[in-house]
């Protein structure tokens, strides 16, 4: 058979879907004839396709090395450095398709796809909005397209453009759960939840749909059935750094009688903080419990109980016969709105390293005495010492809605009465050099390692205030006075339309008005601190 004979063979096996048949052919093909690049390119998209990314990176080079003027190599080398995780390589490869042949949908939407994954927004809208003028009928554009314009806090667009992916795709789940996402966002949550249910009805087992659903179950208060929901976390595609496989069973509430139970962290901070509440519950069960939890919690939890096992992740655990993520302890207690635990306080400081914060903000001659303080203040006198957090973690999916900038809270300097102690962490912590305008803020952040160090601070101040950070969870986790700053689609936890948090007896929630108005917040804030700081209502708590 001719080389010629060969590929066009190949390419129809390829074209029926039948890989290793196609496979076969070209790896003939080569033998006769290694510099042909068509079928090293098509080589190494038989390699993507089966999830051998990095061989199909390197026959896809290879067919661009002999053909360099090669769009559809480009392409596929792109898609192939995605699934690899080299999203950066990616978006070069697109980007060079497109320049040798404009008129690329598929290119425009990856890469879109690419730009969004990596935070560039705007130019992903701009990406996707390209494809579709090259293709007007592309779906998958219009529904990736809906998710920009959510990420941008474009509400309407999103929903518009969801839609429209619904209109030319009827039976398109994702599009259904992305249409749930904008609308959950403006707060049409009877509307978001049709979205999802029905992204469910098309693809039953569409873990992404269950764990939206359950969000929205949960913030309306509708915990039973959320927390089922919420089980579906474990296949996400992205569940790889939470899904632990291990050997023993998943602990399903039953007594212990005796045998070992591993609880441990599989979230975020502020999620272990917020649910170790149930470790006097999981105790009644009669058996010996381990506790694994991030590094910064080790020490903050092994206070928790003197017999407690503390381990943080990455030590070796100890055999154990059953084992529960902390956040699936709701649904193994049945948890709803009238028997969650409100054991607050249930989290506590080291006394001998709250004493030594107690002298540094008190004492004369203050070791943390901000630059530029006026030396006419007293540094024990009756100022309110509120501690101020502006930003989470950029990680967070969520964090362009729930974080602000430290600027934003200038309106806060002009409360008088008033110290305010840094306790940001991350890069954000930076804007800590640059304060608004008579904004006096004492800046320890570097001295808080771990969270039993931020713990035995805040067990010295006043008050907390604090955008949805795990802060916000130590401070109601320790009875401390806190106000988080929320945004108008809250996390799950927080519910709607309350100022108050079943969670945190402690805790005040001022919430955003609509979307992205932080300054009605600031001004509320602003105006409430005055009032404390102004009246008999300001006194310490030992």
């Amino acid at each position: 058979m001719t080389v010629p004979k060969a590929f066009e063979l190949a390419l129809q096996q390829h074209q029926a879907g039948r890989l290793a048949e196609a496979e076969a052919l070209y790896r003939q093909i080569l033998a006769a004839d290694p510099r042909h690049a068509d079928a090293l390119h098509l080589m190494g998209v038989v390699a993507h396709q089966v999830g051998q990314n990095e061989v199909a990176v390197g026959l896809i080079r290879q067919a661009i090395a002999l053909k360099p003027h090669f769009p559809e190599a480009h392409y596929n080398l792109g898609n192939a450095l995605c699934e690899k995780g080299c999203v950066d390589e990616a978006i070069a490869a697109y980007s060079r398709a497109i320049a040798l042949q404009p008129n690329f949908p598929e290119s425009y939407y990856n890469l879109g796809n690419g730009l969004r994954g990596k935070g560039r927004v705007d130019e992903a809208i701009a990406a996707y909005g390209k494809a579709i003028v090259l293709r007007p009928n592309y779906s998958e554009a219009y529904s990736n397209l809906g998710v920009a314009l959510s990420d941008r806090g474009q509400l309407d667009e999103a929903i518009a453009a969801s839609r429209q992916a619904i209109a030319l795709r009827a039976n398109y789940p994702e599009a259904y759960n992305n249409l749930g996402i904008a609308l959950q966002g403006k707060g049409e949550l009877d509307q978001a939840i049709a979205a999802y249910r029905q992204a469910i009805a098309l693809h039953f087992n569409y873990a992404e749909a269950h764990v939206n659903l359950a969000f929205v179950l949960l913030v309306r208060g509708d915990f039973l059935a959320g927390w089922e929901e919420y089980e579906w976390r474990w296949t996400l595609k992205e569940a790889g750094s939470l899904q632990r496989n291990f050997t023993p069973p998943q602990w399903d509430g039953g007594p212990l009688e005796g045998r070992t139970l591993l609880l441990h962290a599989e979230q975020g901070l502020g999620d272990a903080i917020q649910f170790i509440r149930y470790l006097p519950r999981v105790a009644q069960g009669g058996g010996n419990i381990i506790l694994e939890c991030q590094p910064e919690l080790e020490r903050l939890f092994r206070r928790i109980t003197p017999d407690l096992l503390v381990l943080a992740r990455g030590q070796t655990l100890p055999a154990f016969d059953v084992h529960c993520s902390l956040l699936s302890l709701p649904r193994v207690f049945f948890t709803d709105l009238t028997n969650l635990p409100r054991n607050a306080p249930y989290l506590h400081a080291d006394a001998a390293d709250a004493t030594v914060w107690r002298e540094r903000l008190s004492g004369p001659g203050s070791s943390i005495r901000p630059p530029g303080l006026p030396q006419s203040r007293d540094p024990s006198g009756p100022d309110l010492k509120v501690g101020l957090v502006w930003a989470g973690g950029p990680t967070n999916t969520n964090d362009r809605n729930r974080s602000v900038k430290l600027a934003s809270l200038a309106r806060l300097a002009e409360v008088p009465g008033v110290r305010f102690i840094s306790l940001q962490k991350g890069a954000a912590a930076a804007e800590a050099r640059n304060l608004p305008l008579g904004m006096e803020l004492i800046d320890v952040a570097e001295e808080l390692k771990d969270f039993a160090d931020t713990a035995a601070l805040l067990a010295n101040l006043d008050l907390v205030i604090a955008v949805d950070t795990a802060v916000v969870h130590l401070a109601g986790a320790m009875g401390r006075p806190v106000w988080t700053l929320l945004p108008f689609a809250p996390d799950w936890r927080w519910l709607l339309a309350r100022s108050d948090s079943p969670w945190y007896p402690t805790m005040r929630l001022f919430r955003q008005p609509a979307p992205g108005d932080w300054d009605s917040v600031i001004v509320r804030v602003a105006r409430e601190l005055g009032v404390l700081g102004s009246g008999d209502a300001i006194r310490r708590r030992d």
